[in-house]
């Protein structure tokens, strides 16, 4: 029994590394895609759209981790490779949609987000990568 308990903490530790590694990539990806500073346009300037694309992001890669954590079948190394690779995989496809979009439509995506006021646009993006998310984690199930 402490054995199990053991194991479970470790991959409980791994995997929330793992997680938080991901978030932090991922916060980087929206900071490139985004004029100034991320950290300044949400917490100094309150900008809904920034706030908004980050938390898309943030929320798809969290369903992507847990479902490739779920599905790991409880080997901790092909899970944690699994959790790693889906991960990278969704923030790279959350990225190439946010271009496509920002090609697609007139204007330039980053600088709407840099914009005060809530911006449809934004909106567009956010649901783009938690579509992508929810595909993925069926993908990977």
């Amino acid at each position: 029994m402490l054995h199990e308990l053991l194991s479970g903490l470790v991959a409980a530790v791994a995997y929330g590394v793992i997680g938080m590694l991901m978030m932090v990539f991922g916060y980087l990806l929206v900071d490139l895609a985004t004029p100034g500073r991320l950290r300044d346009l949400i917490w100094v300037q309150r900008n809904p759209n920034a706030a908004l694309l980050l938390v898309s992001g943030l929320f798809g890669v969290g369903i992507i981790l847990v479902t490739a954590i779920a599905a790991s079948a409880n080997d901790l190394v092909l899970g944690l490779a699994g959790t790693v690779t889906y991960g990278l995989l969704g923030l790279v496809l959350m990225s190439v949609s946010f271009l496509i979009i920002d090609a697609l439509t007139p204007g330039k995506l980053g600088e709407e987000l840099a914009s005060p006021d809530l911006h449809p646009g934004t909106w567009v993006s956010a649901g783009a990568h938690v579509v992508i998310a929810i595909i993925m984690a069926a993908a990977i199930w």
